[in-house]
C-alpha cells in the first residue's frame, strides 16, 4: 500500500479554489474532498498536486488525503486539529507572515542556544514558534498566508539525518563533502525541513508562497560571473546546481502556481505523462541554469485588492561586468506588466532587499563599479574578493536593476500605471537581521506611502561580531565614507531618500506580518523568546503604514 512521506502541503487558496501537493513512496491516485490526480515520478521519487476548484469563498473546509482510497492523512494518533481549507471573502482582512533563512536542526539545547553559547547554536525556530502559537490561539488570528523568501532548506548547512544518509551513500571526505550533491539528497533535505510534525501540520493549514536564494544551491550562488566559472569548473556542480533547480520545481515552484497557471504549463503536463520524468527534468534544470530566460521563476498573487508580486532575484541574473542586472529582461518585462495600479496595497517581494543600510549600498556600489574596471584591472581582481568576502550582491550591486526597481516604484506611486495604490511595500530576507524603511524619491510628488520592510531570519541568528558589522552599515560616519568612494569610482546618488523608522535592526529569529484592510495596511514584527526551552514570539515593534 502506497505511504505519504511527505506533505500535505497546502500551497495556493483562492475564493473557490486551492491546490494541495504530497510526496508518496509509490505511484498511487491521491484524492483530497472528491478531486484526484494521478502521482508523477522523478528519479524514482513520486509527487502530485491535486487541484480543488469548486469551493465556496469565505469558507472553512477540513480534509484528509487519501492514496488509493486509503486514508492517510490526518494520522490516525494525531494530536494536532484538522488541517483546513480557508477560502477569503472578497475585501477581507489579508495577514501575510514573512520571513526567510531557516536552518533544520532539532528543537532542543544545544540547538536552541546561541551560537555564542555552543558553535551549534541556533536559538529558537521562529516558524515553529508560531505553529506552537496557533495551536492555543482562535483560527481568525492565524496568518492567512505564509511567504517563505528563500534559504527555506541548507544545501550547504544540512540536517543530522540527511548527514547521516550523505555518509551512508557516499564518502564525505570527497567533495562536496557534508553537502547536498544531487537531486536525492536533495529530497532527504526538503523531507527533514518539513516533516517535522509541528512544521508539518503548519504547512498543511496556511498556503504558502516561496522563492529561492542562494544556500537553496549554495553560497554566493550566482554574485559574480567569475564565481559561476570556478563552481562549472568543479567536477561535483553539475550535479548539485541541476538537483537543486529540478528540486526546486518540485518541491516548491510549481505550488506556487494557480490551478489556471498549473492548466497551461506545458513542463507541468509533460512531467505527468512520462514514466519517470527525471530526465526531462534534469535537462530542464541544466537549460535553467545556463539560459536565464529558460524558465521565469517569478510569480504573482492577488489577494482581494492587493497584489504580491514574488521576483526572482537570484537565479535570472545577468552577471557580464559593465551589464550585470539582477532579473533577465525578457522576466523583467512580465514583472513590469504585472506591477499595477488599481490595487490597494502592491506587495513587491525579492529574497534580496532593495534598501540596504546607506553604508552598504554605497560599498556594494562602489564594489560592482571596482569590478567593472573603473579603478584598472588590479583594483577589479582586489574588488572580486571583497565583493566575495563580504556578500556584496544585493540590489545595490546591480546599478542597473536598482534604477529599474526605482522608476517601475515611482511610477506607480505616481498613479501612471493606474490609480496610485495607498502603499508599495518590498518585502525581502536574506540579511539576517529585520527592520523597516521609508523611502521616498527627490522632489517627485508620489500618492503611495513606500516601505521596504526586511525579515530575517527565521532560523539563523548572526554571532556578536557579524551584529557589529551590520550595524555599521546604519551609521552615518560609515555611510559618508562608502559615498565618498563611491562617488570617486563614478557613482551617482540614487534619486530615491530612505531612513529606519525605529532605533536599530534587530537580529534575533524572527517572523514579520504585514496586515492589509482595505486601504489600511499595518507592519509587525515578532522574534523568539530568550528561554531556550520554550517556542514564543514576542511582538518587538508594530507600525501603521497607511491610515486611509
Amino acid at each position: 500500500m502506497p505511504e505519504l512521506i511527505l506533505g500535505p502541503l497546502l500551497r495556493y487558496v483562492g475564493p473557490t479554489d486551492a491546490t494541495i501537493w504530497v510526496e508518496t513512496d509509490a505511484p498511487c491516485e491521491v484524492a483530497v474532498l472528491g478531486h484526484s490526480a494521478n502521482t508523477f515520478c522523478v528519479q524514482g521519487h513520486h509527487y502530485a498536486l491535486v487541484r480543488i476548484t469548486d469551493l465556496a469563498a469565505g469558507t472553512r473546509t477540513e480534509y484528509s488525503v487519501a492514496l488509493d482510497g486509503r486514508r492517510v492523512w490526518p494520522f490516525e494518533d494525531s494530536s494536532f486539529p484538522p488541517s483546513i481549507i480557508r477560502t477569503p471573502l472578497p475585501g477581507a482582512t489579508l495577514r501575510l507572515a514573512f520571513g526567510s533563512c531557516r536552518v533544520c536542526v532539532p528543537h532542543e539545547p544545544p540547538y536552541t542556544l546561541t551560537k555564542d553559547e555552543d558553535e551549534r547554536g541556533r536559538e529558537v525556530d521562529a516558524l515553529y514558534a508560531l505553529t506552537r502559537r496557533m495551536l492555543g490561539e482562535a483560527e481568525d488570528r492565524w496568518p492567512d498566508a505564509l511567504l517563505m523568501l528563500g534559504d527555506q532548506m541548507y544545501a550547504d548547512e544540512v540536517s543530522l539525518a540527511t548527514r547521516d544518509f550523505i555518509h551512508a551513500r557516499r564518502n564525505p571526505e570527497e567533495p562536496p563533502g557534508e553537502e547536498i550533491a544531487d537531486f536525492e539528497e536533495y529530497t532527504r533535505l526538503y523531507r527533514d525541513s518539513w516533516g517535522e510534525p509541528v512544521t508539518r501540520w503548519l504547512l498543511s493549514t496556511v498556503p504558502s508562497v516561496m522563492i529561492f536564494d542562494d544556500h537553496d544551491v549554495n553560497d554566493d550562488w550566482n554574485i559574480s560571473d567569475s564565481w559561476v566559472r570556478e563552481m562549472r569548473a568543479r567536477p561535483w556542480w553539475k550535479d548539485r546546481i541541476v538537483g537543486g533547480f529540478m528540486s526546486y520545481w518540485v518541491y516548491q515552484h510549481i505550488g506556487n502556481l494557480s490551478p489556471r497557471e498549473l492548466e497551461a504549463d506545458e513542463l507541468f503536463a509533460e512531467v505527468r505523462q512520462l514514466e519517470d520524468a527525471g530526465q526531462l527534468l534534469y535537462d530542464f534544470a541544466y537549460r535553467a541554469d545556463r539560459e536565464p530566460n529558460a524558465c521565469r521563476w517569478s510569480v504573482y498573487r492577488d489577494f482581494g485588492r492587493s497584489r504580491l508580486i514574488v521576483m526572482d532575484s537570484r537565479a535570472g541574473r545577468m552577471l557580464e561586468e559593465g551589464q550585470r542586472q539582477m532579473i533577465d529582461d525578457e522576466e523583467w518585462a512580465w514583472i513590469e506588466e504585472r506591477a499595477s495600479g488599481d490595487f490597494d496595497h502592491l506587495l513587491l517581494a525579492t529574497s534580496l532587499p532593495y534598501i540596504m543600510g546607506p553604508g552598504v549600498h554605497y560599498l556594494e556600489a562602489w564594489n560592482e563599479a571596482v569590478c567593472a574596471g573603473a579603478w584598472g584591472r588590479w583594483a577589479a581582481r582586489i574588488g572580486e574578493k571583497i565583493r566575495r568576502k563580504l556578500d556584496l550582491e544585493h540590489w545595490s550591486a546591480f546599478g542597473r536593476s536598482f534604477a529599474a526597481l526605482g522608476r517601475l516604484i515611482k511610477s506607480v506611486a505616481r498613479g501612471e500605471r493606474g490609480e496610485a495604490p495607498a502603499t508599495i511595500i518590498l518585502l525581502s530576507g536574506d540579511v539576517h537581521h529585520a527592520y523597516l524603511a521609508a523611502v521616498e524619491f527627490h522632489g517627485e510628488p508620489v500618492s503611495s506611502a513606500m516601505y521596504q520592510a526586511t525579515c530575517s531570519p527565521m532560523r539563523n541568528s548572526l554571532g556578536k561580531l557579524e551584529r557589529y558589522i551590520v550595524r555599521a552599515g546604519w551609521r552615518r560616519g560609515w555611510t559618508r565614507v562608502w559615498k565618498a568612494l563611491a562617488a570617486a569610482a563614478g557613482v551617482k546618488s540614487p534619486p530615491l531618500d530612505w531612513r529606519l523608522l525605529h532605533e536599530e535592526p534587530w537580529f534575533d529569529n524572527q517572523l514579520a506580518t504585514v496586515e492589509l484592510d482595505g486601504r489600511k495596511a499595518r507592519f509587525r514584527l515578532e522574534k523568539t523568546a530568550r528561554d531556550p526551552t520554550e517556542a514564543r514570539l514576542e511582538e518587538v515593534y508594530a507600525r501603521e503604514l497607511s491610515e486611509k
